[in-house]
């Protein structure tokens, strides 16, 4: 068993700080006040309209504000650090991301330990990357794509959005399971990584579809596979990477954590209340239009999958010798 799996079971097994009846009777009136949604990204992004879009819903059933709050800094690592300070009384919530599984390995020296100290609450969506091309690489598919690298092991780059980040991790993971070699060339942010790609500077980026697809249906860029376990109902003539690198997998996982000791009730309210947000129809048409799938589950679901994610991109991080900057 793994030492993040351990940490997990540990966490999942403990008993809160309250007694039984009192968490029974604060969970009955919860919320009785506005509950702040910490983001650890700036406004606008997919993170902060992902928190909104669940706030909003979330406060029309629950009958007070979900108010968002970004605290954007050193990837996130702001945002969780409030939370884990914050009281364990459900009015304090994190929005939870892949970032939260990639810096447990990629900073070596944090004010907290992610899996120990934050509580899952539940997952509510699964995102996609798709790997576009700038038209002058000679590969119309993923094996012709693969074949170039590795007769010119090198002369590609790639674009990210950043050391450390999804986009850059996902591209080392293919590296590896491909067996190809590409240079890296980290931006700050994925937006003047799709302007160089689109401008030839660097050749490859696995990027939202959401930023990459208007450019590969006009043949500005060429879109060649998608990095989740399945093909995207929104884009299903595009291949997944799985399909020709067997056990491929890549996609950026959202969710709600909250301070650990919160009231196992409080947490499996908020968990009913989000799973029934997600069957909603509306919703699944807005996360399909942020290229991605829901994901509903339990908070056990959600505390097993960020602990995989962790371990997986921990290997990920430690085989490429990623630091952060």
């Amino acid at each position: 068993m793994t030492l993040f799996r351990r940490q997990f079971l540990h966490m999942a097994a403990g008993a809160v700080a309250l007694p039984a009846a009192s968490r029974a009777a604060w969970a009955a009136t919860y919320p009785s006040q506005p509950v702040r949604v910490i983001v650890g990204f700036a406004g606008g992004g997919p993170n902060d309209i992902l928190a909104r879009l669940n706030g909003q819903w979330l406060a029309k059933r629950l009958g007070h504000p979900f108010v968002i709050e970004n605290r954007p800094g050193a990837g996130s690592n702001i945002a969780t650090e409030t939370v884990v300070h914050a009281p364990p009384d459900g009015y304090t919530l994190l929005l939870v991301g892949s970032p939260n599984a990639i810096n447990a390995t990629l900073y070596e020296r944090l004010n907290f330990n992610f899996i120990r100290d934050i509580a899952p609450v539940a997952s509510f969506m699964r995102g996609a990357l798709v790997l576009v091309v700038h038209p002058s690489v000679p590969a119309t598919t993923l094996p012709e794509f693969i074949a170039y690298a590795k007769a010119n092991p090198g002369k590609l780059s790639y674009g990210s959005g950043g050391v450390g980040g999804i986009t850059h991790i996902t591209a080392e993971l293919f590296k590896m399971m491909a067996g190809v070699e590409m240079v890296h060339v980290p931006y700050r942010g994925v937006a003047p990584a799709l302007t160089d790609l689109l401008g030839g500077q660097v050749q490859a980026l696995f990027a939202n579809p959401a930023q990459s697809i208007p450019y590969t249906g006009a043949g500005t860029l060429r879109a060649l596979a998608i990095t989740t376990a399945t093909r995207s109902e929104a884009l299903p003539d595009i291949p997944t990477v799985g399909e020709f690198v067997p056990g491929y997998e890549a996609s950026s996982i959202f969710g709600f954590g909250a301070p650990k000791d919160t009231p196992t009730e409080i947490i499996d309210t908020l968990n009913k209340e989000i799973n029934a947000v997600l069957a909603d129809p509306e919703i699944k048409a807005r996360v399909a239009g942020l290229d991605g799938t829901v994901l509903v589950g339990s908070p056990a679901d959600f505390g097993k999958l960020i602990a995989e994610e962790t371990e997986k991109w921990g290997k990920v991080i430690h085989a490429a010798n990623i630091k952060a900057e």
